[in-house]
């Protein structure tokens, strides 16, 4: 999941309709989370986003059929609206699913004073919304030619101008009101991770054509959680939904030493116990870390200018702060991150040679150890291949063809004629000017990250011209292929490396894919490997790495190593590798017991 993306703003600040009645839930109104996000949301339409920060959100608003389990590791799945994990068929082709009767949607002025109970159609309805061409929706490529006749229907609309959300598909049944069948085109055993996306929750007709474009920003599912109050790019407060069923907090150690305290500390728990999250944005490292020195966090990643004054050489916390009762959780991310270089762009785009070594000369210019022993301050490992550790397809002893050579990259710009002037700095072939567009963000960091790239484009003689921006305007250029070069990160949506190899896939040009690559070389071997299972896919996403690499689009950076710092008043806290929501699963203890 893109971890950086645009807000919408049409209103100053929205207040969410509050249902009144069924109480269900065992949250308690006093027990309030306060935790940030480093970069805004864009609203919770998760069929229109794929941002990481809107996802949060959406994953405790809309529930999905499958969950996953808070503590197993490796990672697996567990029921959510489904009654049990789904009978399968005919070798893994078809899936069904019965839902748990007597789960509402909140109250809404979209149900006109009436309780809606979620149904099979519901989903249904969701998927399709996933299949409309003109929502554009990223997590398309998840379903691609999976379901039997969905294709055949998104073609139709595609010709018309028109999706026709009436019109049945043979792979997506409502057997009854409460039973969904999936039928595949070939045996996936993956597919119930891709249900268990945050795209993939349920979703009421009444609500979408009732809010229309406003969608985003009026999200209502039937989650433990409902938006209160939203003021885009400045806080978002959550209440506990009121009319949720709630669950018994009930997790299996994992033999961990922090597993045995959770499950000492949590078990038997009527969750959700939290009564309000609120959510601040706030972009810059010295003012979260300020925050929650201040006790403003209740938990916090520890940002890279704070980890010499909280860790030891050994990276455990320092004494100041284990006796404040300050607790660390530290875990490697299931992500990538990479600058993207615009396929599309007439000076670094194209594939004859001398674009290709342009692009190859950029990539061995820059440094990725002193990048990660300057800006994450060493809490990072260097990425090697598309599909990272804890991902099905990562393989470990893969290592990337490009390192950092910037002699090499000199001697391929002199052989391709990009010439240096007067001031040190190369032309084009043509004589024309050589200037690298590089768009970036405010903040510290972004300014850091910057000057590093100016230290290795000036090594190789290419001037570079840094476009401060925020992340909203940078992430629309992406997306329109009107940009030269940015960089970003994608979160691991689902624990299967085609969740990060469709973002190269030339089809998603416009969703994901937003280097704006097409290369049939690797359009062929990502379809080769969609017609493979999961177990032997790993060939094909080397092949794919390679195919990068030769091609030069992405230049791969790191993967980051989270150091969580948490208050002593929360229990139950874990940092998921997949899930990103764990507001659900936590307490705070109460002011007697902090006493």
């Amino acid at each position: 999941m893109k971890s950086k993306f645009f807000t919408v703003t049409l209103f100053s600040t929205v207040v969410a309709f509050a249902p009144m009645g069924y109480t269900k839930t065992p949250a308690q109104a006093d027990k309030v989370l306060r935790i940030a996000f480093e970069a805004p949301d864009d609203g919770f339409d998760m069929v229109k986003t794929f941002n990481f920060y809107s996802g949060n959100v959406a994953d405790v608003i809309f529930e999905r059929l499958v969950q996953y389990d808070y503590l197993a590791n490796p990672v697996k799945l567990v029921p959510s609206t489904a009654e049990s994990m789904p009978t399968i068929q005919d070798n893994g082709k078809v899936y069904i699913f019965k839902i748990k009767p007597g789960i509402y949607f909140t109250d809404d002025p979209a149900f006109k004073g009436k309780r809606r109970e979620l149904v099979a159609e519901d989903y249904i309805y969701s998927i399709k919304r996933i299949l409309d061409p003109k929502n554009h929706s990223s997590s398309f490529a998840f379903i691609d030619h999976k379901i039997v006749g969905a294709n055949a229907l998104v073609d139709q609309a595609k010709k018309s101008g028109k999706f026709n959300y009436d019109a049945s598909i043979q792979g997506l049944k409502a057997l009854d009101r409460y039973t969904i069948q999936f039928t595949l085109t070939q045996p996936d055993y993956n597919f119930p991770y891709i249900l268990a996306y945050s795209t993939f929750g349920a979703t009421a007709r009444e609500v979408v054509e009732y809010y229309k474009d406003r969608l985003g920003m009026h999200p209502v599912g039937t989650g433990p959680y409902m938006l209160s109050k939203y003021v885009p790019r400045s806080k978002i407060e959550l209440v506990a939904n009121p009319d949720y069923r709630g669950f018994v907090w009930n997790f299996k150690s994992t033999g961990t030493a922090w597993d045995n305290q959770l499950v000492k500390e949590m078990s038997g728990k009527q969750m959700p116990q939290i009564g309000k999250v609120n959510i601040s944005i706030i972009e810059e490292e010295q003012s979260r870390w300020l925050a929650f020195q201040s006790k403003q966090l209740d938990f916090d990643k520890v940002t890279a200018n704070a980890i010499p004054k909280v860790l030891d050489q050994n990276n455990h916390l320092k004494p100041e702060m284990k006796n404040k009762g300050v607790q660390l959780y530290r875990n490697k991310e299931a992500e990538i991150t990479y600058s993207m270089l615009n396929m599309r762009d007439p000076i670094v785009g194209g594939s004859s040679l001398d674009k290709v070594a342009l692009r190859r000369a950029i990539a061995l210019s820059f440094d990725v150890n002193e990048y990660i022993r300057i800006l994450r301050k060493g809490q990072a490992v260097k990425a090697e291949m598309l599909v990272p550790a804890g991902v099905n397809g990562h393989n470990p002893n893969y290592r990337s063809s490009i390192g950092y050579n910037p002699v090499l990259a000199n001697k391929l710009l002199d052989r391709f004629g990009y010439k240096k002037g007067d001031d040190g700095y190369r032309t084009l072939p043509d004589g024309k000017a050589l200037t690298l567009k590089i768009n970036t963000e405010s903040g510290s960091a972004s300014v850091m990250y910057s000057e590093l790239w100016k230290k290795s484009l000036d090594a190789i003689g290419i001037r570079s011209d840094f476009r401060v921006s925020n992340f909203a305007d940078n992430l629309k250029a992406a997306t329109q292929c009107q940009y030269m070069m940015w960089s970003g990160a994608w979160h691991a949506d689902y624990p299967e490396g085609e969740n990060f190899t469709q973002l190269l896939y030339g089809p998603n040009v416009g969703r994901g894919n937003q280097s704006c690559y097409q290369s049939d070389a690797y359009d062929n071997l990502y379809r080769q490997a969609m017609q493979q299972p999961p177990e032997k896919r790993m060939p094909f996403y080397e092949k794919m790495s390679r195919q990068i690499e030769a091609d030069t689009t992405w230049i791969l950076q790191d993967t980051r190593i989270r150091n969580w710092l948490i208050q002593p008043e929360v229990q139950g806290f874990k940092a998921h590798p997949i899930m990103n929501s764990n507001w659900q699963y936590l307490d705070i203890a109460s002011p007697r017991q902090n006493k």
